[in-house]
């Protein structure tokens, strides 16, 4: 008898921990619902408020400390208990001295989404889109999820139906909600609440970088930063841009999206090898990328989210790379108009098409500030990064707010 390894895709595999989870869900709720009942009776008939956490965040990894940290002080200033999960065991949380804040490791992937989707909670805050699209399942004892955006680029720029289940959705900036506002008519749905709150993790970097030394006379710095994946710059253009630009002599510090790594380590690791050994390249791995931003005079990129933090908190110029950008798979496709982030970029920054690559050091020498683009950058910082400084106490007092306003 011949023996087969058993083999499930992973289609198969996301169905199959549906019905698990589904299954585990009903026997719990079902096993839960016997013992409210029992503590209503014993109660003499009174209800009884049976959330077991007021106020939960749940956050991705450690890469979002940024993003949650200033809530958490917040929420720790003001003495109200909240349940923190993370799916990093090496999370920032835990080497804080919280006496409010409470850490919880959940595991990653299916594990994390297990203890997600039977939470107890009035209020969840996540910055992890997809709620009730795929894994991530609305808990029928949870009473409100808010998703707070962690960028300040557009609302729409998640995949297919990213946030069209939660209840509420954070903004960076007034802007965001006409789009937000737009897709809920067109697939007919309920209007989530819309809060205009500000921008934390730019907060905590504006913070950081004021703290920070400068460097004395440091030479002449290009800093590339692109996004991930086969439109991203490292990855579709690679050494035919970066050649020029080295032979330019000046100190070029390559960040590559953390994603790279993980997605296309054969691409970084080939470049790596390319120029190991020139003095005048650096790589750049560090969790935060103020310090390689707080070096650069310029910046090179492409659509990565990172040319508006390195805009709004240096005021420097960028140039950007443009290519044809495949919005399909992200809910800005079924807008009828260009989105803010695309607009913006012509204003803001100077466009660098692939024939310019060999002149890509005139470009930069020329690339100098002028009144107008100065106006366009500052008036672009006030569009997308509105609340300065004081995001993490308005999403604190949004959720404050939203979960006493639910009844149960």
């Amino acid at each position: 008898m011949n023996l087969y390894p058993l083999y499930i895709d992973p289609g198969t595999g996301s169905m199959l921990f549906s019905i698990l989870v589904g299954a585990a869900a009903t026997f719990y709720f079902l096993a839960r619902a016997v013992f409210i009942k029992a503590k209503v009776f014993f109660a003499g008939g009174r209800a009884v408020r049976d959330t077991a956490h007021s106020f939960v965040i749940y956050s991705e990894g450690k890469q979002y400390w940024n993003v949650f940290r200033p809530v958490l002080d917040e929420f720790e200033r003001q003495g109200r208990t909240l349940l923190y999960l993370t799916s990093s065991g090496d999370d920032p949380v835990f080497g804080e001295e919280y006496r409010f804040i409470k850490a919880e490791f959940t595991g990653s992937g299916n594990r994390a989404y297990a203890r997600l989707n039977m939470l107890s909670a009035d209020m969840i805050l996540m910055t992890t889109p997809g709620l009730d699209v795929y894994q991530l399942k609305r808990s029928k004892m949870a009473g409100h999820y808010s998703h707070v955006l962690h960028a300040p680029g557009d609302a729409t720029m998640y995949r297919m139906f990213g946030i069209d289940y939660f209840d509420s959705i954070l903004l960076s900036g007034d802007y965001q909600a006409e789009d937000i506002r737009q897709l809920e008519k067109l697939r007919n749905l309920p209007e989530k609440k819309l809060f205009t709150a500000g921008c934390t993790y730019l907060d905590v970097y504006a913070e950081k970088m004021a703290r920070m030394e400068k460097e004395d006379d440091h030479p002449f710095t290009v800093l590339v930063s692109p996004s991930w994946g086969a439109s991203g710059l490292l990855s579709r253009y690679g050494e035919r841009l970066l050649d020029p630009l080295v032979k330019t002599g000046w100190r070029i510090i390559i960040r590559p999206h953390p994603q790279s790594k993980k997605s296309e380590p054969g691409i970084i690791d080939g470049l790596e090898a390319k120029y190991r050994g020139i003095r005048s390249v650096e790589w750049d791995y560090e969790r935060e990328n103020i310090h390689s931003m707080m070096k650069a005079d310029i910046m090179i990129s492409d659509f990565s989210g990172i040319i508006f933090d390195y805009v709004f908190l240096r005021d420097r110029p960028v140039i950007y790379v443009k290519q044809g950008f495949d919005l399909r798979p992200y809910d800005a496709d079924d807008l009828d108009h260009e989105i803010w982030q695309f607009g913006i970029l012509r204003e803001i920054g100077v466009e660098l098409s692939e024939g310019d690559f060999g002149a890509v050091g005139e470009i930069i020498k020329n690339a100098g500030d002028n009144e107008a683009m100065k106006l366009a950058r500052r008036k672009a910082r006030d569009t997308a990064w509105q609340y300065r400084g004081e995001a993490g106490k308005r999403i604190a007092a949004f959720m404050l707010d939203t979960a006493g306003s639910i009844t149960h």
